[in-house]
């Protein structure tokens, strides 16, 4: 009898094609891949497992690279009493309409129905946190005396809640899960030191395990965190051409230091206030992830956060070949996890192995091994890839061909290894060119008027306005001033002395300006 006969339901549900609806295509990438779904409250998510992972991979290889850094992990609060975020106003009026308060304790029945009890009126109002700051501040005061206590680096795995009003799975929720690095340190220079060196960790980590190329900078005054001197940021285009913020680290001065009295004793015995950094990343990196590695098939991780970097297919029509074809299978998958590779055998029975292509495709599995009775006989394996890079006027037949190959197999468990780490690769050389293709030195607003008719990505200016004239280019063009880019990042015709595009005056400041998510 064939086990294997039915299809998936599941896998009849088509993913909206990029170039018709980027934004519905985006939703079907998060379904199919099986990655979250909107949760009963408006606005918050669930991450479904395979979501998760993904976030855990993410957690491991930035946890490892902190504490690389010297940092270690705390846990505070989620609720901020109302005066502690009322102290550093900046932070207070900056997050003020995103924030969640708490003013009841309890809950009580009437008449059938469960009521807050209005005798339950907390003496102070609490904020479920947006970020930190404030309440870590409030401790740091009773952990710092003097020099000798400096510097303390410390970083949080947590929730916290902005109320978004249009919220985007993954890009913008309600509640999101992120880290929060929160630095103390005793001088001005060992602070920016750290802050810029939390930003290259984030570059390295973006470029290196997501496959994510980024453009390093300063955000301009009017885009910094709230309460900060100077925020350095990473930005990276999608495949819409569209920028996405991906990490912020800010330089916050002594400004939370002094709203929190947090003083110590300097060398030579004088009490000054302490200097500080935060630094973080979110759940939107899989957003990041999503939308500039994926095709219209579903989701592509790159290898080193995938779950299931390899997945093996038995094929087989009736009992005998199942037999077969499952205890191959399964001495596939010892050998491949004895490399250290993260495999899974799919042998479930009643689907067909199409529906099995489609849905591991869909999941973004990086590499697919299909076993049937022919392979067992030829003594060989087919090896699946879930992307190539496309050549030069190749023919998408011409890539299906190149995406499957038949090897001896020997030659192809030695050869799984080797082909991940060319799909790493490979994702990040094809991200930057793309970036590179959309990223335009521009003079005049009419050019940038048109490059942004024509599509847009990251137009390059030189820019010497203040905040109400970004604004105002933020509002003709309806995109952002995304960063001042470090000077290393910029092409040579970017660099040196040029005219502002909007006031006209004379500048060596160059920014990117870009729509945004």
């Amino acid at each position: 009898m064939n086990s294997q006969t039915k299809g998936a339901a599941s896998s009849k549900e088509g993913i909206t094609p990029r170039s018709k609806d980027y934004s519905q295509w985006y939703l079907d990438v998060v379904k199919r891949g099986d990655l979250a779904e909107h949760s009963g409250v408006r606005g918050c998510m669930v991450i479904k497992p395979h979501g998760y992972a993904i976030w855990e991979i993410m957690q491991k290889e930035l946890d490892f690279r902190f504490k690389e850094t010297g940092h270690v992990n705390a846990y505070f609060p989620l609720f901020i009493p109302l005066s502690y975020f009322s102290r550093e106003e900046k932070h207070a009026s900056g997050f003020a309409k995103e924030c969640a308060v708490v003013t009841h304790h309890r809950l009580k029945s009437k008449d059938g129905e469960v009521i807050v009890d209005p005798e339950s009126e907390l003496e102070e109002p609490l904020v479920v946190r947006p970020t930190s700051e404030t309440i870590i501040w409030a401790q740091y005061k009773s952990w710092v005396e003097s020099y000798r206590d400096l510097p303390l680096l410390i970083n949080q795995w947590a929730n916290v809640v902005r109320w978004e009003m249009r919220p985007r799975l993954f890009l913008r929720t309600a509640e999101f899960l992120w880290q929060e690095g929160h630095t103390a340190h005793s001088t001005e220079k060992e602070a920016l030191e750290e802050a810029f060196r939390m930003l290259e960790v984030y570059a390295d980590f973006a470029e290196n395990v997501m496959a994510v190329p980024v453009i390093r900078g300063h955000k301009t005054p009017g885009e910094r965190f709230a309460g900060a001197v100077d925020t350095l940021c990473i930005e990276a285009m999608m495949q819409d051409g569209k920028a996405l913020q991906m990490g912020t680290s800010h330089y916050l001065g002594q400004n939370f230091s002094k709203s929190a009295d947090v003083k110590f004793l300097n060398k030579e015995g004088k009490l000054e206030y302490v200097y500080a950094t935060s630094w973080g990343v979110s759940t939107r990196l899989i957003g990041a992830l999503i939308m500039t590695h994926s095709d219209d098939q579903g989701l592509i991780l790159p290898p080193k956060l995938a779950p299931i970097q390899v997945i093996i297919i038995p094929i087989y029509k009736n009992d005998e070949e199942r037999a077969k074809t499952l205890e191959e299978s399964r001495a596939v998958l010892a050998e491949l996890k004895s490399q250290g590779i993260s495999a899974r055998l799919d042998d479930r029975d009643g689907l067909m192995p199409g529906a099995k292509y489609y849905e591991w495709e869909a999941k973004g599995v990086p590499l697919r091994i299909e076993i049937g009775p022919k392979d067992i006989e030829k003594g060989s394996l087919c090896l699946a890839r879930r992307f190539v890079l496309e050549e030069a006027n190749e023919t998408p037949e011409d890539l299906r061909r190149r995406r499957k190959s038949f090897l001896p197999r020997a030659e192809a468990l030695s050869a799984v290894k080797p082909i991940l780490e060319t799909m790493q690769k490979e994702l990040l050389q094809r991200a930057r060119t793309l970036q590179k293709s959309r990223t335009q030195f521009i003079n005049s607003l009419d050019e940038l008027e048109k490059f942004f008719k024509a599509g847009g990505g990251f137009a390059l200016v030189h820019w010497a306005g203040d905040t109400q004239d970004e604004e105002a280019l933020s509002k003709r063009f309806e995109t952002t001033i995304r960063c001042i880019p470090f000077v290393e990042e910029l092409p040579p015709q970017a660099r040196g002395e040029g005219k502002c595009i909007w006031t006209g005056r004379l500048t060596s400041q160059c920014v990117i300006v870009a729509a945004a998510y």
